[in-house]
C-alpha cells in the first residue's frame, strides 16, 4: 500500500468514527446499534461489530474488499456489512449510513412508503420506500433493501430503521438527518385528530427536484 493510499484511507476511517459518533450524539442509535461505512478505492471502511463508538481510535480501523473479505484490521466488521456491501455494489454510493432512529423506524411500523408531507422527500429522489422486513445481517433484507432504494438515495427498513447513502459522509448523514426529520413531521401531523396531513402530488414533488439541481454555490 503508498503512502497516499495509507493517508487517504486514515482520513476515512477518521471520517466514519466521527459520523458514527454523530449518529449517537444526535440520537440516531443508542449504544452500538447503527452502523457506518465509506470506500476508499476497493476497500471498504466499516465499524467494527459490538464496540462502542467513543472507544474506536485509528488503531481499530476495519476494512473489507467488495466481496466482504476482511483486507484490514483485526476486529469483526459490523454484521450489516451485507447491506453495506450491496450499496456499493449497486450504487455510485462513496458512504452508507445505518441508523435505528426512532421517528424512522416509527414510521416503518406504519406504511409501506413515507407520506410526502414535505418536498425534502425530492432530496432523497422522490417518495421514500419501506424495505419488507427481514432479520438484521441476512442477504434478504439487503436485497429487500436494494427494491426500495431503487431511483432513490435513502429508504426505511421495516421495524428496523434507516439507510442512506452519498458522495461523502457528510451527504449520507445529512440523508438521514432529513429522513428522520421528514418522518417526524408526518407522524406529528398526522397525529392531529380530525384532520388529515395534506401532501405534496408527485408532480410537485418532480418539480423541486428539478429546482434542486441548481441548489447551492456554483462549482
Amino acid at each position: 500500500m503508498s503512502d497516499q493510499q495509507r493517508n487517504a484511507i486514515e482520513r476515512a476511517w477518521d471520517g466514519v468514527v466521527t459520523t458514527a459518533r454523530r449518529t449517537a450524539a444526535e440520537g440516531l442509535v443508542v449504544g452500538t446499534s447503527g452502523n457506518v461505512s465509506a470506500r476508499v478505492g476497493d476497500t471498504i471502511l466499516v465499524t467494527p461489530s459490538g464496540v462502542p463508538y467513543d472507544r474506536l481510535g485509528p488503531q481499530d480501523a476495519v476494512g473489507v474488499d467488495p466481496e466482504g473479505n476482511r483486507v484490514l484490521g483485526s476486529l469483526a466488521p459490523t454484521s450489516e456489512l451485507p447491506l453495506h456491501l450491496a450499496v456499493y455494489r449497486n450504487t455510485d454510493a462513496a458512504a452508507v449510513v445505518h441508523t435505528h432512529a426512532v421517528h424512522a423506524t416509527a414510521v416503518s411500523t406504519l406504511v409501506p412508503e413515507v407520506p410526502s408531507v414535505h418536498y425534502a422527500a425530492a432530496m432523497l429522489g422522490g417518495p421514500v420506500r419501506v424495505a419488507a422486513y427481514a432479520r438484521y445481517g441476512t442477504a434478504e433484507l439487503a436485497e429487500n433493501m436494494l427494491a426500495a432504494l431503487s431511483d432513490r438515495t435513502g429508504c426505511l427498513l421495516q421495524n428496523h430503521g434507516t439507510v442512506t447513502y452519498g458522495a461523502t459522509l457528510d451527504q449520507a448523514y445529512d440523508r438521514t438527518a432529513q429522513l428522520e426529520w421528514l418522518c417526524r413531521l408526518w407522524l406529528a401531523a398526522s397525529s392531529v385528530p380530525g384532520l388529515t396531513p395534506n401532501l405534496l402530488s408527485p408532480e410537485q414533488l418532480s418539480d423541486v427536484q428539478e429546482a434542486l439541481k441548481g441548489y447551492g454555490q456554483p462549482g
